[in-house]
């Protein structure tokens, strides 16, 4: 039988949020972004209760640790944190791009075992990982990392990717090259992705004391100056 988890993401756009339960799991994504802090409990709640469930009946809460829109994240854990420590339940973090892999994998079939997981990052920046799927599990090949499009396409020009997955082709289009991989769609549902992925790190043993649950960081910067703006406008400006 599976496990009971409640899993959430608000590392996009998109806040995500799963249950399991006895029966058919419960799904839902909505609009994100400033408004998951005001939505994301009520959400879960209606989860738990559609399901017949307490908190308390729960194996583990499961939440998207990053990388990913800084507040999202802290967003996520911090509820996943405090509902499971009133009710006294582990905790699993789960990689954001490994959500966007297994999203991209159901739709592809076997062209989305070895794929490239990408999400924009802001600032002309992109989140990056390579993963690679064999008897049932993901394999991580090129951990988590924060790229520039140049760095992004050094990396790529020895091993091309074979998929893409993500929104990043999307946001960057010819910018980021990579004319022989196969596309997965930009937007993808990623609750049952997460949920999936929830079920496998706790069979796995992957389960955390709350206190010790973080959200992943890859940037410690999250903002630029006016003078940073201004000439990052500079340079991308057409020229006469």
């Amino acid at each position: 039988m599976s496990a009971r988890l409640l899993a959430l993401d608000s590392s996009t756009d998109v806040l995500a949020v799963a249950v399991a339960g006895d029966e058919r799991p419960w799904l839902r994504e909505v609009q994100g972004g400033a408004a998951a802090s005001s939505r994301i409990i009520g959400l879960a709640l209606e989860g738990l209760a559609a399901c017949g469930l307490q908190v308390s009946q729960l194996d583990a809460v499961a939440f998207a640790a990053g990388p990913g829109a800084f507040t999202g994240l802290r967003c996520a854990c911090a509820v996943a944190q405090g509902l499971a420590f009133a009710a006294r339940k582990p905790v699993l973090p789960i990689d954001s791009l490994m959500v966007v892999a297994e999203a991209a994998r159901v739709e592809l079939g076997a062209a989305g075992s070895d794929l490239w997981a990408t999400m924009d990052a802001r600032m002309d920046e992109i989140y990056a990982a390579h993963y690679l799927r064999d008897a049932g599990r993901w394999r991580v090949a090129v951990a988590p990392a924060l790229y520039t499009l140049d760095a992004l396409a050094q990396r790529w020009a020895a091993a091309p990717p074979r998929a893409l997955a993500g929104n990043a082709k999307a946001v960057f289009g010819e910018r980021l090259q990579a004319p022989a991989a196969v596309i997965a769609p930009a937007a993808l549902p990623r609750a049952g992705a997460l949920l999936a992925l929830a079920q496998r790190a706790l069979a796995d043993g992957a389960a955390v004391d709350a206190a010790h649950a973080l959200p992943l960081y890859l940037r410690d910067k999250v903002a630029l100056t006016t003078a940073e703006r201004a000439a990052a406008r500079a340079v991308a400006a057409p020229r006469a």
